[in-house]
């Protein structure tokens, strides 16, 4: 029980909220952007399956954002409570890049959410498109301002430290754009688009087995569900190879700022030139040995030093009480790099039978995505992991250690609050859950034929005869 002190405890209560978190920006980063392209495409195209889609998906991102925003700001409670020490040494850095990011990307998103929810009838397409585009470059921009002040806990730069042992800025533009910013950034977007890629075209694949199944909704609309597993499907093709490359980049980055991360990627305790890839191997890290090892001879300094000879720093070349713990990181690398792999087959897959003209009718395709639908969830948690656990011990990296970071606080009090974040996350996540899956469970319908919304139209009160509009039948929208 020796494990179980304030510092460790603080440590899993963290972990446990991000993880839960995490999801959840990575499902409506990806959302946002999805439903600001569907009603883009309505509006130029007049194609009403569009706006069936869009009407469809909005219920599930207004859902998933509120979860999103209530497991967030329990987090950056727990910077007063649990890590006061880690809030008043870094406060300074912090602080001003989380005011930036409510006020450019919380208030657009607040402020533009219930007009894209709402107020399709009230303002206009052209404004009610202009509101959709808000939230999703306003999901787009929290994404920019949380993954700068991440990055910099990573790889800090532009700062100094006062007499006070505060890190203070000298240079914010090295402080947003510190050296590991960018290839974070676009990991962690093309993660959530691929997130959400999946899930929609797992939706889509459990409606077009039904169908095939005989089982489905009489007021399913067939076009809107192929048309959402096609575009799924574009997606996982498309992006899944730049995931890829980004992800190749982001290790290299790491190589050269966060040497000591790779070793417990690659599961390295010697160092090695040339040196192997690791394939599998149950870590001993108190022997600081890998036994049962699987290794492909080289082909660690062929990716990450593109040569043959390049040479790896093992945990040998660092002290003792640096090394973080490799297990965790060592295998949740090797979850995120394996589902990586099987999007990547799924969307060149996708890409085979479309040309085939069999992508809606092939039951072990659509089996296979409906599978896939939360691993970008898993592969989210798992690079989460290999990111946090793979800094350890310390929360600014080299500078600042987490047994440092922490409030004057006892065994206690965390374990009560702990076990209070588990029972209230459980039972409304467990809520919110089931609501979210049941109405994936429901198929998208085809529009209602209702008044045009070119306009915005009057919500009260006289309107005379000569602007007084009919209801047109081709026109089929509705919130």
């Amino acid at each position: 029980m020796e494990w179980f002190d304030a510092l460790n405890l603080s440590r899993l209560q963290f972990a446990f909220t991000v993880a839960l978190h995490i999801i959840f920006p990575a499902f409506t980063i990806g959302l946002a952007s999805y439903l600001f392209v569907l009603n883009g495409l309505h509006h130029f195209t007049r194609k009403t399956v569009y706006l069936d889609l869009f009407n469809y998906w909005k219920k599930i991102f207004a859902l998933s954002f509120g979860m999103g925003v209530v497991s967030g700001l329990v987090m950056t409670y727990q910077f007063g409570t649990n890590w006061s020490v880690f809030a008043d040494k870094v406060g300074p850095i912090l602080g001003p890049i989380m005011g930036y990011e409510v006020l450019t990307a919380f208030f657009l998103e607040a402020g533009f959410l219930g007009v894209m929810l709402f107020g399709r009838q009230k303002v206009g397409e052209r404004l009610h498109l202009f509101a959709t585009g808000m939230v999703a470059f306003g999901t787009f921009a929290s994404a920019f301002w949380i993954l700068s002040i991440n990055s910099w806990m990573q790889t800090p730069d532009g700062f100094a430290i006062n007499e006070a042992g505060q890190f203070i800025p000298v240079d914010w533009m090295k402080v947003i754009f510190n050296p590991s910013f960018p290839h974070r950034f676009a990991h962690m977007v093309l993660a959530a688009y691929l997130t959400t890629a999946f899930v929609v075209g797992g939706v889509g694949a459990y409606h077009l087995l039904k169908l095939r199944a005989g089982k489905a909704d009489g007021s399913m609309s067939v076009e809107a569900v192929k048309k959402m597993f096609s575009m799924a499907m574009w997606m996982a093709a498309i992006v899944t190879p730049i995931q890829i490359f980004a992800g190749d980049s982001q290790g290299l980055n790491t190589l050269q700022h966060q040497p000591m991360k790779i070793a417990v990627i690659e599961g390295h305790f010697e160092s090695e030139k040339p040196a192997g890839l690791v394939l599998f191997g149950i870590p001993n890290e108190e022997e600081a040995k890998m036994e049962y090892k699987v290794e492909i001879p080289l082909l660690g300094s062929i990716i990450l030093r593109h040569s043959l000879t390049g040479g790896l720093q093992g945990l040998d070349a660092f002290p003792r009480a640096d090394w973080p713990p490799m297990a965790p990181p060592f295998y949740a690398f090797r979850v995120m790099v394996g589902i990586g792999f099987l999007m990547l087959a799924v969307g060149l897959w996708s890409l085979y039978l479309r040309r085939k003209g069999k992508l809606y009718d092939t039951p072990l395709m659509l089996k296979a995505a409906l599978l896939m639908s939360p691993a970008g969830f898993v592969a989210v948690i798992a690079g989460w992991i290999v990111t946090e656990v793979g800094r350890q011990p310390y929360t600014v990296y080299g500078l600042l250690r987490t047994e440092d970071s922490l409030s004057p606080i006892t065994t206690s009090m965390v374990a009560t609050s702990l076990v209070a974040f588990v029972v209230v996350y459980f039972t409304l996540f467990t809520a919110g859950l089931v609501y979210i899956l049941r109405q994936m469970r429901q198929p998208p319908v085809a529009s209602e034929p209702t008044m045009d919304v070119k306009l915005p139209t009057r919500a009260a009160g006289f309107v005379p005869p000569s602007l007084a509009r009919k209801p047109q039948a081709a026109r089929s929208n509705h919130d």
